[in-house]
């Protein structure tokens, strides 16, 4: 498919989606749709039990759990993650974690070429670094992934 480039703002009554297709079957999957008034929906991927997510499924921005056990999601590594987003020094990527319907904690641990940031390193209880989710109401966070590289990227907790 070839790429378009735009001069002057795109508009649509009917919000914007991003997919992927399959390369084998064909089927799309949306990723997200962004809606008006800058609304975002991301279409979440479940990882219910001690995993190393895919970069495909932190690319997606949007992990649910459900797990009634203590919960471990490693981050892929940075090559991985960054070769599926295309990044390059500067490049950020929020990741959202829903463990509203869990029951159970939920921890991000980092993989190769993903740093912590110094708040995270330094374990900043209940504050931004923090990478611990809880289970129910609470259960909400976002991080932010910024690469320093194609293949290296710092971690941290933003809310």
């Amino acid at each position: 498919m070839a790429n378009t480039t735009f001069n002057g703002p795109v508009r649509s009554e009917n919000g914007f989606q991003t997919i992927t297709r399959n390369a084998t079957t064909g089927a799309v999957t949306v990723n997200a749709t962004f809606l008006g008034a800058g609304a975002i929906s991301l279409t979440p991927t479940a990882i219910n039990a001690t995993a190393t997510a895919t970069a495909a499924e932190v690319a997606g921005g949007y992990i649910t759990s459900t797990s009634a056990a203590p919960t471990t999601i490693t981050l892929p590594t940075g090559t991985l993650l960054g070769a599926a987003i295309g990044a390059t020094q500067g490049t950020t990527l929020d990741l959202y974690i829903d463990n509203t319907a869990g029951a159970s904690t939920v921890t991000i641990a980092v993989a190769v070429n993903g740093i912590l940031s110094a708040a995270a390193a330094a374990g900043a209880g209940a504050g931004f670094g923090l990478l611990t989710v809880p289970s129910g109401v609470t259960g909400q966070a976002r991080f932010t992934l910024m690469f320093s590289s194609a293949t290296a990227y710092t971690f941290t907790r933003t809310a």
